[in-house]
């Protein structure tokens, strides 16, 4: 049976803002590492639509802080913005200074509410949105190319290179590369696209604002859509869940809170329906629960994100009351 693993996202976008430090972020990826219970650290990213200490930057600070724990961009968002081949060269570097603990994710960004200033961060790079999809499957083709091979040559629509190898070497072979897809079933073409590209071209999906139920069906049409492609999806095959906690004995404060920050957070009102199906608020019981449930859906990755003013705080609760429940 697959061990689930647990993996802490940490805010680099919340320094900027003013609700946490860059003392506290790297202190609570130094007890992740010291905890038995965690297995990943996580950082997001963004340029200007969402600004926050770049993704690399602060990644390369965690490797440097911690010894034991994989360590995620969830998910690279800027990806269609960055050049494909320095970008490579970047991620092979982290790879080799981790010791071979980089967890790669790729997605596009977010034209829709929470995607912050998409339309402008895009202008900003000159860039057409409407190619980001293509972009960012060069990318993730180039980064497995030269992670593979020496004296690699690459000819796409938007990159061209030939006979490049790139150092440091990887320790990791082959690297861990993730795709994003949250399908949107108000959108089958669009959906079905995403997902196949997930079966197409990724070690594994990391997928948002789901239910069980939609985490199951999503993760079968990506294994049918992989036996389609001749490429079967292996036991090693990881089905990630971006989610957020908030534990708290008070479910209704917790509600409140929850909603105050990510507005503080995204600037945006979510409805409280959203809230119940993104973030685990309530007891350690009722959290255990709601993990669990994606558990039995399939996930073999949870990324937790503390969703609160007092990350602290809900850092020990969530390492002492509620991952116990589910890891013991």
């Amino acid at each position: 049976m697959t061990r689930i693993k647990y993996g802490l996202t940490l805010s680099n976008r919340s320094v900027l803002l003013g609700m946490s430090t860059v003392g506290e972020m790297l202190d609570l990826a130094v007890e992740a590492d010291r905890a038995g219970v965690w297995d990943s650290v996580w950082v997001g990213d963004s340029i200007f639509a969402k600004p926050r200490l770049d993704a690399m930057v602060a990644l390369g600070a965690l490797a440097a802080r911690t010894e034991r724990v994989g360590l995620g961009v969830g998910c690279m968002a800027s990806m269609p913005l960055r050049d494909a081949l320095l970008f490579a060269y970047q991620w092979l570097s982290f790879d080799c200074l981790s010791g071979g603990r980089s967890i790669f994710v790729a997605c596009q960004g977010q034209r829709e509410a929470g995607g912050g200033k998409f339309a402008e961060e895009f202008a900003a790079f000159g860039i057409d949105p409407g190619t980001r999809s293509r972009r960012m499957e060069e990318a993730i083709e180039i980064l497995r190319l030269v992670s593979e091979t020496e004296d690699a040559s690459y000819e796409g629509t938007y990159n061209r290179f030939e006979h490049v190898t790139v150092l440091p070497r990887p320790v990791q072979r082959p690297l861990p590369i993730w795709v994003t897809a949250n399908p949107n079933p108000a959108f089958p073409k669009l959906s079905e696209r995403a997902l196949r590209r997930v079966a197409r071209m990724g070690d594994g999906w990391m997928t948002t604002a789901n239910t069980p139920e939609t985490l199951a069906t999503n993760l079968a049409a990506i294994r049918r859509y992989a036996d389609e492609e001749g490429r079967p999806l292996g036991e090693g095959f990881e089905a990630c869940l971006y989610y957020n906690i908030h534990v708290t004995g008070d479910r209704e404060r917790g509600l409140e809170e929850v909603a105050s920050y990510l507005k503080a957070y995204y600037g945006v009102d979510y409805d409280r329906a959203f809230l119940d199906r993104w973030v685990a608020i309530g007891d350690p019981e009722r959290c255990a629960d709601l993990i669990r449930g994606f558990v039995d859906a399939g996930a073999t990755t949870i990324t937790l994100r503390l969703v609160g003013h007092d990350e602290a705080g809900q850092f020990r609760r969530v390492t002492e009351e509620v991952l116990p429940a589910l890891v013991g």
